[in-house]
């Protein structure tokens, strides 16, 4: 069968089962659920609820929130527009937390919001493995309090995802971008060091020096690296302030055991980021080794339009990379559910039977399968194999008049006659055992 529509270059369909078929995810549905319901059961350790947010947009929120001089907005934005409203589809989801925190008056329900969020964002990147155009992100927000506590929560959060899965051998860089005026200064000293260098940096480099100066010490390019070896660290020019903030920090992490490497080049480069900086890191994965990160914005709710400020931390992280780290590290989710029961008819009367029958257990809470296309008993086993189906019952003429169903336990081929009305529970009792 040759389709005459394909998926999107850069997207990918997400099947039932493990596909290696251009277009489709390597693992499969139950795999990513598997992986949700542990985020869903480790947020709910740390008491976070979840929120979901619109996949589109407005485009100035996404323009303030994630900052006008990054790649993502000048570069890899899904925009569009209908009559005189700026559309976009959502290449983050923090800036949409903090819009639905503000737009609903979170702040009113009393103490602090921790707020956990999974869904498909957008960005119009170049594919290639572990980055693709549309994507899925899995993070949290906690939004109310600038204790450095909630800064370490928020990593242990990250990090316990992680374990429950049980990856191993992850890095957690650290570092502290300060507070606005420790910044500026950082800032300054920066460009002035990097001013005798202008004619040797790419014209990224150039832009981001006049603009947003800390994007710089993200560069990938080696000649820059070498470069900045000996520019100005951020950590040297932290006021009294920041250093306390950034110290309580770092023997938090401690007490709770979370080892970490600190990195003077992590920053988060646009004003409304403050203190903490933070990114996890997988050397299985290859280049692109981040699995998720985050930081602490306390000035974001005031650049969306805020009267006050809303001292926040969160982190994001990719789901596909994480999938390339479970294979990278030979980590099989969970299989997919079996059927508990699957029904085999045999003749028009049995069939009818086993459809109404097939209702009334599903009713009882069993998983239920049946042939759908009048197939001989051969095949109708074939495929109770096939949905690895614990039981089997087998309906045909004689067990109609007789009033009681073969039923087969599949895995040790042991069968016996069990009566109409005793099958309930008989298949309760047996599959809860």
């Amino acid at each position: 069968m040759n389709p005459e529509y394909r998926s999107i270059t850069g997207t990918f369909d997400i099947l039932p089962d493990t596909s290696t078929t251009d277009g489709a995810s390597d693992a499969p549905s139950s795999t990513w659920r598997y992986i949700e319901d542990v985020i869903h059961k480790v947020m709910q350790r740390f008491n976070a609820e979840e929120i979901r947010t619109p996949i589109l947009e407005p485009t100035p929120l996404i323009a303030r929130g994630v900052g006008a001089y990054t790649d993502i907005v000048s570069k890899e934005m899904f925009a569009f527009e209908r009559g005189d409203t700026h559309y976009v589809l959502r290449p983050e989801i923090t800036a949409p937390v903090v819009r639905a925190y503000l737009q609903h008056h979170l702040d009113q329900r009393g103490g602090v919001q921790k707020l956990y969020y999974i869904g498909p964002c957008f960005r119009a990147e170049r594919p290639q493995k572990g980055r693709y155009r549309q994507f899925h992100q899995f993070g949290a927000e906690i939004m109310g309090t600038d204790d450095p506590r909630a800064d370490v929560e928020c990593i242990a959060l990250m990090m316990a995802i992680y374990e429950e899965i049980g990856l191993s051998g992850l890095r957690l860089r650290l570092n502290s971008v300060g507070n606005p005026a420790s910044r500026a200064r950082f800032v300054e000293a920066l460009q002035n060091y990097l001013e005798p260098y202008r004619h040797e940096l790419s014209e990224t480099s150039l832009q981001r020096l006049e603009k947003n100066p800390l994007r710089i010490l993200d560069t990938k390019a080696q000649h820059e690296q070498e470069i900045l070896q000996d520019a100005p660290v951020l950590l040297d020019f932290l006021d009294e302030e920041s250093e306390k903030h950034y110290a309580e920090v770092k023997t938090l992490l401690q007490d709770l055991e979370i080892a970490f490497v600190e990195d003077p080049t992590l920053v988060r480069g646009l004003d409304y980021y403050t203190h903490t900086a933070f990114e996890l890191e997988s050397a299985d994965i290859g280049a692109q080794s981040a699995l998720g990160g985050g930081g602490r914005y306390d000035l974001l709710a005031q650049e969306l339009g805020s009267k006050q400020a809303v001292p926040s931390i969160g982190f994001a992280s990719g789901i596909e990379r994480l999938l390339l780290a479970m294979e990278a590290q030979g980590i099989e989710a969970p299989a997919a559910p079996a059927v508990d029961v699957f029904l085999a008819a045999l003749g028009d009367e049995a069939q009818r039977w086993v459809f109404r029958w097939a209702q009334q257990l599903r009713a009882e809470g069993l998983s239920v399968g049946l042939d759908l296309r009048g197939r001989s008993l051969k095949s109708q086993m074939k495929e109770a194999n096939r949905q690895r189906a614990e039981y089997t019952l087998i309906i045909g003429g004689n067990e109609l008049e007789a009033g009681g169903a073969q039923v087969k336990h599949m895995e040790s081929g042991e069968q016996e006659e069990v009566a109409f009305d005793n099958l309930v529970a008989y298949l309760q009792r047996r599959i809860e055992a």
